[in-house]
């Protein structure tokens, strides 16, 4: 261990400039090391100490490797040593974020400027720290809630939808309490179904199935989850959330489908996906419902760097007055929801690296929603490898 010494004194010993500095550097709320072109700290301020949890006296003089994780001081001397023999610079003058040690061991991440400075005393390099831990908390946190507020717009979406939910379910349901019954009936009085029972079971496990693949559907949409993106093919994420959406419409609207051959993979959260495309077909079906032939078109297409959703309807548009509050949360005209659809479908797609707009229409015209997601680079390696395989519905 090196004797401490007062920072100061390496620089400007015994002079009112000296203690000047030290006050400024100890004042600055961001971290200040100052090390030599051997590597050894000279200035280690106070938001270091609080930093780092050393003390000044304990690491001046000391290695800077002291407060690096191995990773990083393994190879720390060499990267001055270079940078001396050879003047190119590869971190200095250039923000970035690092990781630090902390004095109990802990690693954490920090931001990283590095300036030089030749001295009377020889090259110094100033390094400027910034503990980058409650911004990553901070950027956790919102994730977290963005997580929340998705999931309960999903929920939101389903509590709309229950009424005909409940509706779809009561078919199989009473179908299958209806063939039970008549086994009932027939063993009741004496009648001999050995040739019917077979075929009267088969239909009552069909319908059980079918009630069953319901609720099943419904527990994946609403189910609270972790992100989880895949590269997929987008048009059987499609397919399936429409026919979730069509669940228990007592007045089915066709469907018009359009669809572009072999579109390439994208690299999304299926349910997460769904979730916009149930939004977005919902509102359409709505909207078309104001036409005397309600009428409504889900396209996919490719264009240069995209695979493109298009959800239209034929119905009005939408008024001038609505546009500018459209994607904003907890705006909505309807009697029942809370207005996070088209604003959590949005965030949904801008997370994924694309968008989602809208043509309002009007005049005649129904409006056009289009959700845009990134081709992967990737795409036709990953698609040769999996030739094929794994590209279904949402898991």
């Amino acid at each position: 261990m090196h004797e401490a010494t007062d920072p100061c004194e390496r620089t400007e010993p015994n002079t009112v400039s000296g203690a000047r500095l030290l006050s400024v550097l100890d004042t600055a709320a961001d971290g200040i090391i100052v090390i030599d072109a051997r590597g050894r700290i000279m200035v280690f301020n106070k938001a270091c100490e609080k930093m780092f949890g050393f003390p000044a006296a304990q690491v001046i003089g000391e290695n800077v490797k002291v407060v690096m994780p191995t990773e990083y001081a393994v190879a720390h001397d060499e990267y001055i040593g270079s940078y001396i023999r050879t003047g190119e610079k590869k971190i200095i003058g250039i923000g970035r974020e690092v990781h630090g040690r902390h004095a109990d061991g802990t690693v954490f991440p920090l931001e990283l400027s590095v300036g030089e400075a030749q001295t009377p005393d020889g090259r110094q390099f100033i390094g400027i720290l910034r503990d980058l831990r409650p911004r990553k908390e901070s950027e956790q946190r919102l994730a977290e809630l963005q997580s929340e507020l998705v999931h309960l717009a999903r929920v939101s979406a389903i509590d709309e939808m229950g009424a005909a939910i409940a509706h779809e379910l009561n078919q199989p349901l009473t179908a299958l309490m209806l063939y039970l019954q008549a086994i009932r009936r027939a063993h009741a009085k004496g009648i001999d179904l050995k040739s019917m029972t077979g075929d009267i079971l088969d239909k009552a496990t069909g319908e059980a199935e079918r009630a069953g693949h319901i609720i099943q559907r419904m527990r994946q949409f609403v189910e609270k989850r972790d992100p989880v993106r895949q590269l997929r093919v987008l048009d059987p994420l499609v397919d399936d959330a429409i026919e979730l959406t069509l669940l228990g419409q007592r007045h089915r609207i066709a469907i018009g489908r359009e669809q572009e051959d072999n579109l390439p993979l994208v690299m999304v959260d299926p349910v997460q996906i769904q979730q916009i495309i149930v939004n977005l077909v919902r509102n359409a079906i709505e909207a078309a419902g104001q036409s005397r032939r309600p009428a409504v078109r889900v396209a996919t297409r490719r264009t240069a760097g995209h695979v493109v959703l298009e959800v239209s309807d034929n119905g009005p548009g939408i008024a001038p007055e609505v546009l500018p509050k459209l994607f904003q949360a907890f705006a909505t005209s309807k009697h029942r929801g809370m207005g996070l659809g088209l604003a959590i479908s949005r965030t949904i797609a801008q997370n994924h690296g694309g968008d989602l707009v809208v043509d309002p229409g009007g005049q005649g015209r129904g409006a056009c929603f289009a959700l845009s997601l990134p081709i992967r680079d990737d795409n036709k390696a990953v698609e040769a490898e999996q030739g094929g395989h794994g590209h279904g519905g949402a898991g």
